[in-house]
Order: C-alpha cells, then sequence, then structure tokens
C-alpha cells in the first residue's frame, strides 16, 4: 500500500469453501456435549450459544445434499426439536435458510454467497478508486477518503492522508454519524425516503458538536440542499475545527454505492477554500461514477 493509504472496512474476497471455513469449529462447539450446551471457556463471555447453535445448523445444510427435515437437523446438532426449530425459523425469516416444504424439510439459501459477493464488490470498489482518490488528495494537499454505506452504518472503506495537523474522527464513532459527516449525508440524501428514514431511526441524531443537526426536520433541509447542490458539507459537525466535503459516487445504473469527501482545517474555510475543495470533489466523484459506468456495462 502506498504512503499515506489505508484501505479499511473491507474483506478479502473468498470462495464458497472459504464460507463454508469461516465458521468452522461451531459445529463442535455447539454439540460438544451433545446438547449444543456451551464449553466452560464459551460461559466465560468469549462466544453466544445461540449463535453457535445458528452456525450448527447452517453448517449441516451447507454439507447437506438434499434438503434436511427438523428432526434430522435438530439431531445432528444435538438440539431439541423445539430449539432447533425456533432457530431455523429465525433463520429463515432472516434469508439464510429456505423452507421447501413441509415434506421436503429445510435448504441453505444463496444468502451467504451474497454477502460474499457484497464484500468482493466493495473490495474491489476500493482498488478502483484508490489511484484516482490518492490523485485528489495530491491536488488537494489533503485528507480525503471514501464510504460505503452497510447495513445502517458508515463504513470508512479508504483513506488517503496528505493533510498535517487534521485530527480524523474515530470510526467507531463515524459508523452512527451519517447526519454529521459529509460522507453521510451524500449518501443519505439519495436514499428512498423509508430507507433513510429508517437509517436515521436506528443511528439517532447525536449531538457532537454545537454545530450537529439534531432534529429530523433539521436533516430533511438538509438533505434537500444535498440533493440541490450535488455536495454536502460537514461544517464543523462532527469534530471541532474540522470542515468535510462530499460527493456520491454512482454505479453503471446511476444507483448511490459509495461517497468520496475531502478534509480540512476549518481556518482555512474561506468561501473561495471550501469552493476549490467542493469543485475538486464533485469533478472526481462524477469521474469516478463516469468510469465505473464504462467499465461495468
Amino acid at each position: 500500500m502506498s504512503n499515506g493509504t489505508e484501505i479499511l472496512g473491507g474483506t478479502a474476497g473468498h470462495s464458497n469453501a472459504t464460507a463454508k471455513a469461516g465458521m468452522n469449529g461451531a459445529r463442535q462447539r455447539a454439540g460438544a456435549n451433545g446438547t449444543g450446551t456451551a464449553t466452560e471457556g464459551d460461559r466465560n463471555g468469549r462466544t453466544i450459544q445461540s449463535v453457535e447453535r445458528a452456525l450448527t445448523i447452517l453448517e449441516i445444510l451447507a454439507s447437506a445434499h438434499e434438503p434436511q427435515g427438523l428432526n434430522d437437523i435438530a439431531t445432528q446438532a444435538g438440539l431439541n426439536a423445539s430449539t432447533c426449530h425456533h432457530l431455523i425459523t429465525t433463520l429463515v425469516a432472516r434469508g439464510y435458510v429456505l423452507h421447501a416444504g413441509r415434506s421436503r424439510g429445510y435448504l441453505l439459501s444463496s444468502k451467504l454467497n451474497e454477502l460474499i459477493e457484497l464484500s468482493d464488490r466493495e473490495v474491489d470498489l476500493a482498488e478502483f478508486v484508490r489511484p484516482k482518490l490518492e490523485m485528489l488528495a495530491e491536488t488537494l494537499a489533503e485528507n480525503v477518503q471514501m464510504a460505503v454505506l452497510r447495513g445502517s452504518s458508515l463504513i470508512t472503506q479508504l483513506r488517503v492522508s496528505r493533510g498535517k495537523g487534521i485530527r480524523e474522527a474515530d470510526e467507531l464513532r463515524k459508523m452512527a454519524a451519517l447526519h454529521a459527516t459529509a460522507t453521510g449525508k451524500a449518501i443519505l440524501a439519495w436514499l428512498p425516503e423509508a430507507e433513510m428514514a429508517r437509517v436515521i431511526s436506528d443511528n439517532g441524531l447525536t449531538a457532537y458538536t454545537p454545530r450537529t443537526i439534531t432534529t429530523l426536520s433539521g436533516i430533511v433541509e438538509e438533505l434537500r440542499h444535498v440533493r440541490r447542490n450535488g455536495f454536502a458539507i460537514d461544517d464543523q459537525e462532527l469534530e471541532e475545527g474540522v470542515v468535510c466535503c462530499g460527493a456520491a459516487v454512482r454505479d453503471e445504473k446511476g444507483a448511490v454505492i459509495a461517497s468520496i469527501s475531502a478534509t480540512f482545517a476549518a481556518q482555512k474555510n474561506s468561501d473561495a477554500y471550501r469552493t476549490h475543495v467542493i469543485r475538486q470533489v464533485v469533478q472526481m466523484a462524477r469521474a469516478l461514477s463516469d468510469q465505473l459506468r464504462v467499465s461495468r456495462s
């Protein structure tokens, strides 16, 4: 990795076999005493019994060549039928297991593969964006980053550090701070209304500084400005003394899949300098979107 460039929040691609191996040992631990009871080490807080049991069920279904009946799964997992049924019902509801009918039983869905493919795409996106983000960081001599929305969390996947004296916010703090970050607003603004409401509800509108927007009407109005202007601003809303300008990156279908931003010290925040940074960030976001459109079409 080049100097000052970090790929964050991503995982390398895996094959289907690796997906099964990723649950290595769960089946043995969950059913070690024949009943799925946690071991002494597990009771010390290192593992959660219900998760162990659910992973055991997934491994059983992954290794089966045909749908499995409830009693067969319960026997293999070392669980009573009632507990096994509750776990499988949850896995069916979340889309990881398919119910093939009362007479046929249960089988593994393709959702694990979909998660792996999603992870692969995000890592590929970070590698695709990295040269352009390094160019933007060099041009501005500032820190730049790329973020994606994963569930309700904002994940910074790539950061290129070229600025001096900038204190970056803690990444765990950023995860729930979409309303207070330029990368977060740049993504939030283009979500369907119901999805935007869910993400805001899940994270809340925590006040990080006196400038943070903490009302629903306020953030809705802010996002309206983002859509109208084509960029987002974090004016010391997450960290005192830090300003950030961001814009959305779109895929070949026009859907927002990420955002990029540049961070600089508030003491530089003149109209002229802010306009300069915004122009560079928006141009780069458009260039990346155009490249994605061509490369994936």
